[in-house]
């Protein structure tokens, strides 16, 4: 959603098998037309499939410290997000994308998906087909608004950790 808010021109890229969006981000001062560049990648294959698209952006495991992944997690609940700046661990989702760069070294954000019990606890669909049902669904109109208020914060997550990675050059 940081792509949409930003109006990012979304383009098709065959090599990277992804729709690939440049956006700037952080506060414009005088003399500074936008930020901070930063490149939005969304794959157009399965998370366990990413890293083929990331790959070729990330040369060295430097940079691989400036890149943050953000991805569906059924361990989570619907409408919550967990970032992870400083955990160098592989995780499934993740696999792909440690495999391709040959590090755990970035970070993540994790967004929330799993529906929850009215006492908050976790009711992950079980079965591979009721998984991919749940995660290629479309979101009710109630859904999108927890999202649209959750993209906010992933949006303000995202601008401080771009921001910071820069100064860090």
């Amino acid at each position: 959603m940081a792509g949409k808010k930003r109006s990012a021109e979304w383009k098709t890229d065959k090599k990277l098998n992804a729709q690939v969006a440049t956006i700037n981000i952080g506060k414009k001062t005088r003399g500074n037309i936008g930020g901070t560049k930063a490149s939005l990648i969304l794959p157009d294959s399965y998370m366990n499939n990413s890293g083929k698209s990331v790959k070729p952006l990330i040369g060295s495991l430097k940079a691989a410290e400036k890149l943050m992944v953000i991805y569906d997690d059924l361990d989570l609940p619907f409408g919550s997000a967990k970032c992870l700046l400083t955990i160098f661990r592989w995780t499934p989702r993740v696999g792909s994308v440690i495999k391709a760069l040959k590090t755990e070294k970035f970070a993540r954000i994790r967004i929330g998906t799993s529906p929850t019990s009215p006492t908050g606890k976790l009711r992950k669909p079980q079965g591979e087909e009721k998984v991919m049902k749940h995660i290629l669904g479309k979101f009710k109109p109630d859904e999108m608004l927890v999202l649209k208020k959750l993209s906010k914060k992933v949006s303000a997550a995202l601008e401080t950790f771009t921001t910071s990675a820069s100064a860090r050059r």
